[in-house]
């Protein structure tokens, strides 16, 4: 039962934070989500925080994890990252790394806060990377940076979710995505 309690803390958590931010997600609603017992949750977890920050972690690897499988995939540098704007991505729930940003307790508290900035950067590093083979490559030209391209590319993606959110609809999130696309397409594909 220890294991399997804790793992539906985690996952209680996970979908609470998603769903109502850090404030919003009381002991309570995480054990009723969770089907756990006070007793249950204190015993794996010394509070709120700790369970939070497994949470957290636990949807950032899992956002690492998605990210990789079409940045790691096979083809040009383009088309890992048209495949990574263009994964199945629940638009309107918005993305349960980035949200967290907006969230002043997630914001405010360093230990929180840090898995949040880990994968944000990471994903800027990880897209720099493949900005960079296409530069070697030939595939991009002009003058890029890749960091920055790497930062517009995360931003796009992130103020999808906003804009998409904001509208109850994805299409605010497709047009951002089509149009970075657009710039980022090779001379020999436009």
């Amino acid at each position: 039962m220890s294991a399997n309690a804790s793992e539906r803390l985690i996952e209680a958590t996970r979908e609470l934070l998603w769903e109502r931010g850090y404030v919003g997600t009381s002991p309570k609603a995480i054990q009723q989500a969770a089907g756990a017992g006070q007793g249950s949750m204190y015993h794996h977890f010394d509070g709120k925080r700790e369970l939070a920050l497994a949470a957290v972690r636990r949807s950032a690897a899992e956002l690492r994890a998605a990210a990789e499988r079409v940045l790691g995939g096979e083809g040009t540098a383009y088309a890992r990252i048209e495949a990574y704007l263009l994964r199945e991505r629940d638009v309107l729930r918005g993305c349960p790394v980035g949200r967290l940003t907006m969230d002043p307790e997630v914001v405010a508290d360093e230990g929180l806060r840090a898995p949040v900035d880990e994968t944000l950067d990471w994903l800027r590093g990880r897209l720099a990377g493949i900005v960079q083979e296409g530069l070697d490559s030939g595939e991009f030209t002009g003058p890029l940076d890749p960091a920055e391209l790497a930062a517009t590319v995360v931003a796009t993606v992130q103020g999808g979710y906003v804009l998409a959110r904001a509208t109850g609809s994805p299409a605010a999130f497709d047009t951002a995505v089509r149009g970075l696309l657009a710039l980022l397409a090779p001379r020999t594909a436009r």
